[in-house]
């Protein structure tokens, strides 16, 4: 059996310009950071005691004969795309809900590409393992989603990401000193909004109307060397929390279906509790919002949200990893 451990992520400032149809003509840089809760993907091999040859578990079970009857878009693409020839058993488990903002889907596809990688022998550095998800995403299955949630899945860590306009990217870790650390994300809450939705279709809407809202991908891009001087600066944190409206204010205007009456009520009421900004997560449309709130407010805001479930977090340090690696009759054969 292979297990892989992949976090999820939280993007500040930034987001749209990953997106093919942005980076292609103007390049593109996120500033956000992996988070500790995580996607878990495990395959062994399947014995040949079943009338099917592949077993996957999700939210849904398929029990299939053949590859090319998966339903699962992302499983079905990786075991095609590597020639997978040896019946297995996928399951998949996370810490938090998939279709929330958090790069879940792309976290999926990292760590199963990372697995069925190790069942062959392979070791995948984080950038190869970050172009392989992309690619799948792009090539293969052809969805309309962006570069950074395989990034962060792939190489964990604080991170502002550069982007070429060929596609290609850097990642350079965030260095700050540990009591600003302590303060940037002292002052981060996480809320799940109870509302889940499918992102490429937020995110398609986005990329069509993209050449009519470029002045605020471009603002928003340029927040993301804003935000880094706050930190690395004796500037106050709280001009993050204001950074982060603003830039809230902007990503709500790139498409009708960002914003939605409940996430603005959720909004505005954590405003008035005393948060200074926030934005939710994802292409939009429900999901998890993080909300800047100095600690002295932060009891008045989660108590004004206690209708939603509020999610402690920290730092992940590794992206994803192989946790378990015991490839006894995982041979692909």
């Amino acid at each position: 059996m292979i297990i892989t451990r992949t976090p999820f992520r939280i993007s500040l400032f930034g987001g749209g310009s990953d997106y093919p149809a942005w980076y292609k003509e103007n390049g593109g840089a996120i500033l956000g950071f992996a988070i500790d809760k995580y996607c878990y993907i495990s395959v062994r091999s399947l014995p040949p005691f079943f009338e099917h040859k592949h077993r996957i578990v999700y939210s849904e079970v398929e029990n299939v004969a053949e590859i090319s009857e998966i339903q699962h878009p992302s499983v079905r693409a990786v075991l095609q795309d590597q020639n997978v020839k040896l019946g297995l058993e996928i399951h998949h488990d996370g810490d938090l809900p998939a279709r929330s903002g958090l790069g879940s889907s792309s976290s999926f596809t990292v760590g199963l590409i990372h697995a069925i990688k190790a069942m062959n022998g392979q070791l995948m550095g984080c950038k190869k393992l970050a172009e392989e998800a992309i690619r799948i995403e792009h090539d293969v299955i052809k969805e309309c989603v962006g570069i950074q949630d395989q990034i962060w899945s792939s190489f964990g860590g604080f991170n502002r990401i550069k982007i070429i306009e060929d596609g290609d990217f850097d990642v350079q870790p965030v260095i700050l000193s540990s009591s600003r650390r302590t303060e940037l994300f002292g002052s981060l809450m996480l809320f799940f909004t109870g509302i889940s939705r499918f992102a490429p279709e937020v995110a398609k809407e986005k990329v069509n109307n993209m050449k009519n809202c470029s002045k605020n991908i471009e603002r928003m891009v340029f927040m993301v060397d804003e935000g880094l001087n706050i930190l690395q600066s004796p500037k106050s944190i709280n001009d993050i929390g204001r950074l982060l409206h603003e830039s809230w204010m902007l990503k709500r205007e790139l498409a009708g279906g960002v914003a939605t009456p409940t996430v603005d009520e959720i909004y505005q009421v954590a405003r008035g509790a005393g948060a200074i900004g926030g934005k939710l997560l994802g292409a939009g449309g429900g999901g998890f919002m993080v909300f800047f709130v100095e600690p002295e407010f932060q009891d008045k805001v989660r108590e004004t949200l206690s209708s939603l479930v509020e999610v402690k977090f920290d730092v992940d340090k590794t992206g994803s990893k192989v946790v378990v690696y015991e490839p006894s009759g995982l041979e692909n054969r």
